[in-house]
């Protein structure tokens, strides 16, 4: 496995030395339009900002770290101050999507191989759908100020609870300079990393978890980023309530970053996470605390101006429920078959590969494969999951700066300890709009 991870770096660093750094990519050109598309309402006495301050300000709401590429695009409206020190937005998207499943059917608006039944579920073989999940609304707040510099103020929210209708909350954070505090997402992720899908699952190698957190992150030399959290813990024990039982969490987990960014929106990066996982030994009257680790290696890089690669590799024990596909189930500590009342954390490897190519600044393709792998150590029941592929190829068009559609074909696999296996395939369609 080390092996692997030093390859898919080398990769990675030979991949950056042959990117071209003045190239303008046509993701970039489609940004740049994008920026553009803004209605701005000054307040305030004084002549109206010079248009490099308003640009700058508003390019500050698509330069994010932890920008994934569902997320909303800036507002249309924006208010700003006539100083440009204080730009304000409420804006959302609108977002329909459908779905047809046939020769195997995943019940569920998310295509994830995981979910592939095994054995087939006759009543369940095809299946057409639609949901309004991924709808939402946010507010934003860019401001400079001479006692606490930079701050931002986020809070977003969208249709994605009970029935894909329910209004619940998905991000609520305060950046001020180099801190952030609030409801955001981990700093074990990296979401640009992640390819375009239409699927709002993503591919199944997907890290994006959101966690109150206290998280620093500074650059240094242009080139580099460091980053630091402490974060609110969340586990998935595999226990049964009767030789184990989860306790209370009371330690926060720690993630961090190290990336080489260059060019525009380029890099790659490095992030780890540690965190604590306790539980109770009933037949023992024992309580034990585990601690389980991941390691991720990403990149994003433009070989070519209308060419985009999109890299996640990660490995770890004890982190799987920051797994995309693997989530899904109680991985995070696994009942140990030796010795009963005791559990222990699995290893678990995943790796994900995707290509973007734009024909123009407003029309591009995607193709995306992910592989998501359990490595327990120890016996298992024969019916459990071992693996899930996933493949999809997508197309997308921003008919304006603000109005996209998009089709997508996915293909998945889950494969099980007792070599059973089962595909499921799926047309995906989606369309929204940016306000």
């Amino acid at each position: 496995m080390k092996r692997l991870l030093k390859k898919v770096m080398a990769l990675c660093l030979a991949a950056c030395a042959i990117t071209p750094l003045s190239a303008k990519s046509h993701t970039e050109t489609q940004l740049d339009s994008l920026i553009a598309n803004h209605k701005l309402i000054f307040f305030g006495d004084g002549e109206n900002p010079h248009a490099d301050s308003v640009r700058s300000l508003i390019t500050n709401f698509y330069y994010d770290q932890f920008r994934h590429f569902q997320d909303p695009a800036a507002p249309y409206f924006l208010f700003m101050s006539k100083n440009s020190d204080l730009a304000m937005g409420i804006g959302g998207v609108v977002r329909m999507r459908g779905w047809c499943d046939w020769g195997g059917s995943v019940n569920s608006s998310a295509f994830a191989p995981y979910l592939i039944p095994i054995p087939s579920d006759p009543t369940h073989d095809k299946d057409l759908g639609t949901t309004p999940a991924g709808t939402s609304l946010f507010f934003r707040v860019l401001g400079r100020n001479k006692t606490l510099g930079n701050y931002q103020l986020f809070i977003q929210a969208q249709f994605s609870g009970y029935d894909n209708r329910d209004f619940k909350l998905k991000k609520a954070y305060a950046i001020i300079n180099d801190w952030t505090i609030g409801y955001a997402t981990s700093t074990f992720s990296d979401p640009g990393a992640e390819p375009p899908t239409v699927d709002a699952n993503g591919s199944n190698v997907s890290m994006d978890q959101t966690a109150v957190l206290v998280r620093w992150m500074r650059d240094f030399k242009s080139h580099w980023r460091v980053a630091a959290s402490v974060e609110t813990p969340a586990m998935s024990l595999d226990t049964d309530g009767t030789s184990t039982a989860a306790r209370s969490q009371y330690l926060p987990n720690i993630a961090a970053l190290i990336q080489y960014k260059w060019g525009f929106q380029q890099h790659v990066q490095l992030a780890g996470i540690m965190r604590s996982l306790p539980y109770r030994d009933l037949i023992n009257q024992k309580n034990h605390n585990t601690i389980g680790w991941g390691l991720q290696l990403s990149t994003v890089l433009h070989p070519l101006p209308q060419l985009t690669f999109y890299g996640i590799s990660c490995y770890g024990k004890g982190f799987a429920s920051y797994s995309g596909d693997m989530l899904m189930g109680k991985y995070d500590m696994v009942g140990d078959p030796e010795r009963p009342g005791r559990l222990y954390a699995p290893a678990a490897f995943s790796l994900m590969a995707g290509l973007q190519y734009n024909f123009s600044p407003t029309v591009f393709a995607s193709a995306t494969f992910g592989h998501s792998r359990y490595l327990p150590s120890k016996a298992v029941s024969p019916d459990d999951y071992k693996y899930g592929q996933f493949m999809c190829a997508n197309l997308f068009w921003n008919l304006t700066p603000r109005i996209q559609i998009g089709g997508e074909f996915d293909l998945g696999r889950r494969q099980n300890f007792n070599h059973e296996h089962r595909w499921a395939r799926r047309l995906n369609a989606m369309v929204q709009f940016s306000f």
